[in-house]
């Protein structure tokens, strides 16, 4: 297996995307291709103190940003490492593509040059969350604004079979965000592709509320890319808040370490569970092959993460299970 990996996307690259895959490789084994301008990447290789063979780079020279708009950066910048990867992707080179780089920019290019799965109507982004009962996949995290119910219909179909092959999640639970419980509840697409979720044999639960959603209500949660994208960088906001308020009432005067100092391990254990880095990135479900896109600010620690994710990706035959299944439904 060859893990392509886009080293110059992201806040922090491309020393901590080094750093990551150098763990990655280290554990896993599988080879990794560093795409991007050569001698940057090397001065960070050679500070990592890597050994092995399984890490080799391609060259790239120019760099998609986050600024730049996605489908002009990705036509003109043909030698970007983010087209390069794809490019790369597309004839073979590589079995997975991670990047945390411009997101537009990567769902443009992954769907003009490495293309969709055939019946797929458009690919979606489908970050991990966190609740409180584990962690749910929201299906579309903002690939597409707008969305018909034919591709609610299939975000679901996609979302259920990686909570199966990746999560490992048995009869996932899927439901579709709404207003309310009641069936005629929502706009036209929201209840057309109700409906047609009934038709089909995977768990749909019906429709599920904002309030639910953070508590564990479903497995997969199915909405537009607006939506979605809303409910995402709502609960990042969250997290911090409640970590924040967590950290001063811990730490305001002597009682309140004393007490902090009881419940350290708790306190680690819910910042775990919070903490984006653990669930690697977010797979781009519909291409024709897999891509996974890391978080814009991943450390080190998220890229290992983004790794292992496209290695199970990959030793799971995701792609396969969802062209047979979106052909079939």
């Amino acid at each position: 297996m060859n893990i392509i990996v886009d080293a110059m996307g992201g806040d922090n690259a491309p020393a901590e995307i080094v750093k990551g895959c150098v763990t990655a490789a280290e554990e896993f084994g599988e080879n990794i291709t560093l795409v991007g301008r050569e001698s940057d990447i090397e001065k960070e290789f050679k500070a990592s103190g890597y050994g092995g063979d399984k890490i080799k780079i391609k060259n790239a020279t120019e760099i998609i940003s986050g600024d730049d708009e996605p489908t002009s950066a990705i036509r003109q910048k043909k030698d970007s490492s983010l087209r390069v990867g794809l490019e790369m992707l597309r004839h073979d080179e590589g079995d997975v593509l991670v990047s945390a780089g411009n997101t537009g920019a990567l769902i443009t290019g992954a769907t003009l040059i490495v293309k969709r799965l055939k019946g797929v109507r458009r690919v979606a982004l489908a970050p991990m969350m966190p609740c409180e009962t584990g962690c749910f996949l929201m299906v579309d995290g903002g690939a597409n604004s707008e969305c018909g119910a034919a591709f609610l219909k299939q975000f679901a179909i996609m979302g259920s079979i990686y909570m199966e092959k990746i999560m490992k999640t048995k009869s996932p639970r899927v439901a579709l965000v709404n207003i309310g419980a009641e069936e005629e509840k929502g706009t036209d697409a929201v209840i057309e592709a109700g409906r047609m979720l009934k038709d089909i044999p995977i768990n749909y639960i019906g429709y599920i509320e904002g309030r639910d959603i953070p508590l564990g209500g479903a497995d997969v949660v199915v909405c537009d890319g607006f939506t979605g994208n809303v409910v995402l960088k709502f609960m990042e906001g969250m997290g911090i808040f409640v970590k924040d308020v967590l950290k001063s009432l811990l730490l305001d005067g002597m009682r309140s370490k004393m007490a902090a100092l009881l419940i350290k391990g708790k306190v680690k254990d819910f910042a775990r569970q919070m903490d984006y880095t653990e669930y690697g990135g977010a797979p781009i479900l519909g291409c024709a092959k897999p891509v996974v896109k890391a978080h814009g600010s991943s450390n080190a620690k998220a890229f290992y993460h983004a790794v292992r994710q496209a290695i199970d990706m990959v030793n799971n035959n995701l792609t396969a299970a969802i062209a047979e299944n979106i052909m079939r439904y």
